[in-house]
């Protein structure tokens, strides 16, 4: 459809919309309440739905989404829309905040919650991967069409968003139930705007140009697509977008136990250290320095293979935990962007990834450090020239360096490195010389666990090679991560 000029009224303080994305929030402001907005990924859905809500003045708004992206939808809101509480509906919904304005709840437990979702009074609805809804007779499919009914029954113009970067899934078909969620068509005939529309051009379908005046009429209901390369000079030719994601099952419910049982070592350890020392120097507080100490001691046992849980033993549970939903991530990516490299550190998370990909009918190439060079080269050879082998499954060391992969624009790290001079190896694979795309480098993060904590560690020492190019500095190393990992855990553990 048209856009007009962007807006940015609605952007809260400290943020910036692209061009893009502000033509949509203005068609919402400008009175427009439907939309199929069909961006690629990377271009920023998320943000444009959130202040199209704003200026729509949709709340409460309900937002339906697949499980490994609702805690980013929540951390989304409370940057956009500061102001706007929001809340995840989790297993049971024992949490959900029923004063919030946004509500987010995943696909995997609808079921459970259709009820009350229906009588909550939204006043507009968002359905992320639009096209997990396009087979009309699954249960997600009418309990979304179900709730997006009932909206429409009690708001007078509803803001209706779904959302998805694949414009066109199989054929016309897939459309009907996106269609139908947004009010345009019911099940054997268009509806109000549309039927309107229809009939102002004065064309039936037996005049020879009906078919492109009723297309131009669907579009014009609110069918938005922009590629990564047509706005390619409003967007960084290479980011990184971080993607928490709860690990709200049993793994989950261990790495935070084991967490709890490393800090409460480390604890330990700097009470006795601090017991036994000799020093009459009082230092109020936490002992930094003391801090450090231990921590560097925890490091060593942790380097000679000592028993009981360390850092690097709970990076690679976070691994095996994460590899599901990464593995899942990947496979939209690939069915709406295209070709998607996928690293990983560990060879049990790659399987992990590689079962899931199997099992949803998506080919891989497998690149991995036991593979003979020629077998090596055959799985790159698939991956770069084969349309149909969608994900390369890489190993973080094996296939970091030395290989390229430009064919694809979007890499998934399922795993942490433990420098930023690694991640950015593995993320120049795609982002080279040739490259005719801006690449997004998708970070999965275990919220709520030292793997978000090392993130933000990973970033902070990213500008040191630069700064080292000149001599100002030193190349942070892994241990240097490691060690501050180890710090924050335990003066975090001190500190409560």
């Amino acid at each position: 459809m048209d856009l007009p000029f962007p807006t940015d009224r609605f952007t809260p303080m400290g943020s910036e919309l692209m061009p893009h994305q502000g033509q949509l929030v203005a068609a919402a402001a400008g009175g427009h309440r439907t939309f199929l907005l069909a961006d690629e990924p990377g271009l920023g859905k998320t943000a444009q739905a959130l202040l199209a809500a704003e200026a729509a003045d949709a709340y409460p708004l309900l937002v339906v989404v697949p499980n490994v992206v609702k805690t980013n939808w929540a951390r989304e809101a409370g940057r956009w829309t500061p102001h706007r509480k929001a809340t995840v509906v989790q297993g049971n919904g024992d949490t959900v905040d029923g004063f919030a304005d946004v509500v987010v709840v995943n696909y995997e437990v609808l079921d459970r919650h259709v009820g009350w979702l229906g009588d909550f009074g939204f006043r507009g609805m968002v359905v992320d991967e639009a096209h997990f809804i396009k087979n009309k007779t699954s249960q997600r499919s009418q309990h979304v069409l179900e709730l997006s009914q009932r909206i429409r029954s009690w708001t007078a113009r509803p803001l209706l968003m779904a959302l998805t970067g694949t414009p066109l899934i199989n054929d016309i078909d897939d459309f009907r139930a996106i269609w139908q969620f947004l009010g345009w068509i019911d099940d054997s005939k268009p509806l109000g705007d549309l039927m309107d529309a229809l009939e102002a051009t004065g064309l039936t379908p037996a005049d020879p140009g009906f078919y492109p005046a009723a297309r131009q009429c669907v579009i014009d209901l609110g069918i938005v697509r922009r590629r990564k390369v047509d706005v390619a000079a409003d967007i960084p030719a290479r980011r990184i977008a971080d993607l928490p994601v709860e690990l709200d099952d049993k793994a989950g419910r261990s790495i935070r136990a084991a967490e709890r049982e490393l800090a409460r070592r480390l604890v330990k350890r700097y009470e006795s250290a601090l017991a036994a020392r000799e020093s009459a120097t009082v230092v109020e507080g936490i002992d930094a320095d003391l801090v450090r100490k231990v921590a560097g001691w925890e490091l060593k046992d942790a380097n000679s293979s000592a028993t009981g849980e360390n850092v690097f033993g709970m990076m690679r549970r976070i691994g095996q935990a994460k590899a599901g939903l990464a593995a899942d991530y990947a496979a939209q990516l690939a069915r709406s962007a295209g070709k998607v490299v996928f690293f990983a550190k560990h060879v049990d998370v790659m399987d992990v990834a590689e079962e899931s990909f199997a099992a949803q009918g998506i080919r891989f190439a497998s690149i991995r450090g036991d593979q003979t060079p020629s077998a090596r080269q055959r799985n790159i050879d698939a991956f770069v020239t084969d349309p149909e082998v969608a994900v390369a499954v890489c190993s973080l060391t094996a296939a970091g360096v030395g290989l390229n992969l430009q064919v694809a624009s979007n890499i998934v790290l399922a795993e942490l490195s433990w420098t930023d001079a690694e991640q950015t190896q593995a993320i120049d694979r795609s982002h080279r010389i040739g490259q005719t795309e801006p690449v997004t480098a998708w970070r999965i993060i275990a919220a709520q666990t030292i793997d978000a904590r090392i993130a933000e560690l990973i970033d902070s020492k990213a500008g040191l090679a630069a700064r080292a190019l000149d001599g100002s500095d030193e190349v942070a190393s892994s241990t240097d991560v490691q060690l501050e990992a180890l710090v924050a855990l335990l003066t975090t553990a001190l500190s409560e």
